[in-house]
């Protein structure tokens, strides 16, 4: 697969839609968008200048796994990550294959449909203060990293720059109506209570993640974006999970913690991140997708 990292990419004769922290994306024709993941990370909103060498590759994979996996609870937007299915101005390009995805074009819903099943992150932070994760009111004296008593659907706004922002149910409602509302977390909770158990199976705790959904021409619901990878949730190693504390990760958390070590304010321009944090960062990525899918990449 391509060794070289992949910061940002510009395709001849296909009109760019969309360069967002991470995907560059395309517009194919009326019915369906190129999805080109990039080796970009961002952390605090912001994107870094270090590429993570690969990282696109395993968003790629990983997702069309869960996309097939989970197909049975929703279908989604996926058509094809195989480049000789791609239009010629995308086999052209050498540098993206294995890391882009042909998709069915959706109107996709204004909501991140987060997902909590471990007390962590922003949902730990809202807990000490408040003794509840986003209008979910909690048992008394739980501890980070403590797993919730059930999956708690937690929407947040999508936010084209900075931060997401945590809504309640009723938010959601005022935005898409209380049928599409109760359809997206009942799927969403589906989704995850499924995948936690298949991860769990094979040494990885989901603790959150986040979905995105989107209806097609005919008003069908489906699955869309990025789906359970290192970027969207966050992976624990089942084998070294112990409630009260921060837990080693598979996922993106490690490069946060490398960079909440810089007297940095988290705000652009980010810094740069040493090789060697970028390295364990790659390997990390590419043992999350092992794990997950039984295979190498």
């Amino acid at each position: 697969m391509n060794a070289a990292a992949l910061l940002q990419t510009s395709i001849a004769d296909l009109k760019l839609l969309k360069r967002g922290k991470v995907r560059d994306v395309y517009s194919i024709d009326d019915d369906s968008l190129l999805i080109v993941a990039t080796d970009r990370i961002s952390a605090f909103d912001c994107i870094l200048p270090t590429p993570i060498a690969r990282k696109g590759e395993v968003l790629t994979s990983l997702s069309e796994f869960w996309f097939k996996k989970l197909a049975h609870i929703v279908p989604n937007h996926l058509i094809t990550t195989e480049a000789e299915q791609m239009p010629e101005a995308v086999r052209r390009e050498t540098d993206l294959k294995g890391r882009s995805t042909l998709v069915r074009k959706t109107e996709v819903f204004p909501v991140e449909c987060v997902v909590r099943g471990y007390l962590v992150g922003s949902g730990w932070k809202d807990y000490l203060r408040t003794g509840s994760v986003c209008g979910h009111k909690l048992p008394e004296d739980l501890v980070e990293s403590a797993k919730l008593p059930e999956p708690l659907f937690t929407p947040s706004t999508k936010a084209e720059e900075g931060h997401d922002e945590n809504i309640t149910e009723d938010q959601v409602r005022d935005l898409i109506g209380a049928e599409h509302t109760a359809l997206l977390r009942d799927t969403t909770l589906r989704l995850y209570t499924e995948a936690e158990e298949h991860a769990r199976q094979r040494g990885i705790i989901i603790a959150d993640t986040k979905f995105e959904f989107g209806l097609d021409k005919d008003g069908q619901l489906l699955l869309v974006d990025e789906v359970l990878t290192p970027d969207s949730s966050r992976f624990w190693p089942a084998d070294e999970y112990e409630p009260g504390r921060s837990q080693p990760s598979f996922d993106k958390q490690f490069v946060r913690d490398y960079l909440e070590t810089l007297d940095w304010d988290k705000k652009p321009p980010a810094p740069a991140i040493p090789p060697e944090i970028a390295a364990a960062t790659t390997a990390r990525y590419l043992e999350a997708y092992r794990l997950l899918t039984g295979k190498e990449l």
